[in-house]
């Protein structure tokens, strides 16, 4: 472990990095011949696959090519061990397998991933009803307050340099951008994204707003300096706190911007506005009674609220490996279990959009910059850690790209409130990105 990583284990008591037992391949006999069924669970694990263009190399060298297919891609095992694994359960072990490096790919991986993803989505129609247990993802982690503060530190407070690698430089966004254009950079796409959600609130100069989780705090201080709005913005994560406020502090708007160290469900007094971008995530599905109250008696009458969430088509349990190792407690909403949260609390949805795309090109300018410095990122971390992430914004272009994970921005409002737009029009009168940024 390094020094970096052994002071955020202090920090938060469990490792920022998800280590997996590695077997030292001197132990594993990677000089020894594959056996005729080890072959034979590799040809199975394909047919399960789906088939895809995928050559396998095995660790004594030998490869086993797919039958009548153009070979696209290769997977290069190291050990005999590794092969167990992914076949146990490749769900879990194939984040596992490529962080520790005794999986290596041959080709694009993001491509690879998506590849994957979509056959496996045609094969799975026809597997055993075993095979569906047997590589089952398991349910998500609690998100109470304890366990919520937790859960947070162990993704975002890693440490805001690192972040600061490989997201924009203009607010430091961790959530989908807005591509109103398809060249926009990734700085002019996280501000429109940021002009378009208040837009969306219809934000005058003198209202005031409450965030729920505000991240590094960019939303909070864009909307008290283009709308002149009063904010209060909820976190549980320190790290992002004390670079929110030091913003705040020398851009001179921390007489409109209040950064509460505190849990959501601690959010007190009425609002003219109720946002959280990338928050819901986290909250559990079991917590969404509570939260749609929680809307319903911060939010004034003729307020309007937005939430900004990573969703499904329907209901799935999120990919064992990341909720395992790198998004703790996450549970991406179907659109059905969304919009419970807006009929529990007699809410009347004004607006649902899909972001779908954007994210999967803000995850692909995420990750050529995170590529670009990964030799750092290993320095403050190390290999392990360097592997996993990369894994996980592969893994998540390729969900976003094959329609595995959605984008969902809501605007809603009570359903007594007769103080609405007649229509969009003024969402689109200008661009919402700026020409520079």
């Amino acid at each position: 472990m390094t020094q970096n990583t052994a002071q955020k284990t202090e920090q938060t008591g469990r490792e920022s990095t998800p280590h997996v037992l590695t077997l030292p391949l001197e132990a594993a006999q990677t000089d020894r011949n594959p056996h005729n069924y080890e072959r034979w669970l590799i040809a199975k694990l394909m047919r399960m696959a789906g088939s895809p263009p995928i050559r396998f190399q095995l660790w004594n060298g030998d490869v086993i090519d797919p039958k009548d297919q153009e070979i696209r891609f290769a997977l290069h095992l190291k050990d005999p061990k590794a092969l167990y694994s992914l076949v146990a359960n490749p769900n879990l072990a194939f984040g596992d397998l490529y962080s520790a490096g005794r999986l290596d790919v041959e080709g694009d991986l993001p491509d690879l991933m998506e590849t994957l993803y979509r056959s496996v989505h045609a094969a799975r129609q026809e597997w055993p009803k075993w095979l569906d247990a047997l590589w089952r993802n398991h349910n998500p982690r609690s998100t109470g307050i304890t366990e919520a503060k937790e859960n947070i530190h162990h993704h975002y407070d890693l440490g805001n340099e690192f972040y600061q690698l490989w997201l924009d430089q203009a607010e430091m966004q961790y959530t989908c951008a807005y591509y109103e254009r398809p060249d926009l950079t990734l700085e002019q796409a996280q501000l429109a994204k940021l002009e378009h959600v208040c837009r969306k609130l219809r934000l005058k100069p003198g209202m005031t707003v409450v965030e729920a989780g505000c991240g590094w705090g960019g939303l909070a201080r864009y909307m008290a300096r283009h709308y002149g709005v009063k904010v209060h913005s909820y976190n549980i994560s320190r790290e992002q706190l004390v670079y929110a406020r030091e913003q705040a502090r020398q851009q001179q708007l921390d007489h409109l911007v209040e950064y509460v160290e505190d849990d959501y469900r601690n959010i007190k007094g009425q609002y003219d506005a109720f946002v959280s971008i990338g928050m819901l995530e986290h909250v559990g599905k079991e917590n969404y009674p509570a939260l749609s109250a929680l809307i319903k008696r911060s939010l004034k009458p003729d307020g309007i609220a937005l939430l900004h969430s990573i969703g499904r088509n329907r209901p799935m349990l999120m990919n064992a490996w990341i909720e395992k190792r790198i998004f703790p407690g996450a549970y991406p909403p179907s659109i059905g279990e969304f919009m419970e949260i807006c009929e529990q609390g007699d809410f009347s949805v004004l607006d649902v959009e899909n972001l779908r795309l954007h994210y999967a090109q803000t995850l692909s300018h995420w990750m050529d910059r995170f590529t670009e410095n990964q030799d750092q990122v290993s320095e403050m971390y190390d290999e392990h850690f360097t592997r996993a992430w990369r894994m996980y914004l592969a893994g998540s272009i390729a969900a976003f790209r094959t329609g595995s994970l959605q984008l969902f921005q809501v605007v809603f409002t009570h359903g007594a409130n007769n103080q609405l737009p007649q229509s969009r029009q003024d969402l689109y009168t200008t661009p919402a990105a700026p020409e520079q940024a």
